[in-house]
């Protein structure tokens, strides 16, 4: 089973990511049910919310590649992002970037991220986010996540949302589906090396 993970980049009071990270999920676990084999589950969860997971600003004294994590925040987080499979960041983009607590969040971990693969679904303007997904990719790649090629974009996000839960469309769905398949698939091909 693939261990999909699903990282709400935004802690902004008044986000809408978390919305759009809980459409996502919904849109995976639709996907994994309807092209589970064997009877059994494709993938399992995770949906980490920065805000409740509250990572405080880097504070490890060490560099994440030693392992030598001195804070529980640090152990637990470490021990989370290392269950996981496969990631999926749900990212605003501030200013042609993405945001700091996105950033920190991967700062404190280094080997736990390697040889996974990740999508980032962006949105923003009328740019979609894709301006703070270009600044984030050398970010991923050194970390040694592996990004496929299905990543949703969603522009003009204000105007998909409705009373405060995002509204999402076939098309994107659509999108989010492949992802969900070339996660797992590529998940499984990076086995051996995680």
């Amino acid at each position: 089973m693939t261990r999909i993970m699903i990282i709400v980049g935004s802690v902004r009071p008044g986000r809408v990511g978390l919305s759009v990270a809980e459409w996502v999920r919904d849109r995976v676990q639709e996907t994994v049910q309807r092209d589970r084999h064997g009877g059994g589950d494709a993938a399992s969860i995770d949906l980490v919310d920065l805000a409740e997971l509250n990572l405080p600003f880097l504070d490890e004294p060490h560099h994440p590649v030693k392992k030598q994590y001195t804070k529980p925040h640090t152990v637990a987080w470490s021990e989370r992002v290392s269950a996981a499979d496969a990631i999926v960041l749900v990212s605003p983009e501030y200013n042609h970037s993405y945001s700091p607590a996105l950033k920190n969040a991967i700062d404190f971990l280094f080997t736990e991220w390697a040889h996974k693969p990740v999508a980032v679904v962006s949105y923003g303007g009328a740019s979609a986010g894709t301006r703070g997904v270009a600044a984030l990719d050398p970010v991923l790649s050194t970390v040694g996540l592996v990004k496929i090629a299905a990543n949703p974009e969603i522009n003009f996000i204000g105007s998909k949302m409705v009373d405060g839960v995002f509204q999402g469309d076939d098309k994107l769905a659509g999108t989010v589906a492949a992802m969900t398949t070339q996660l797992i698939e590529t998940a499984e091909a990076l086995t051996p090396l995680r």
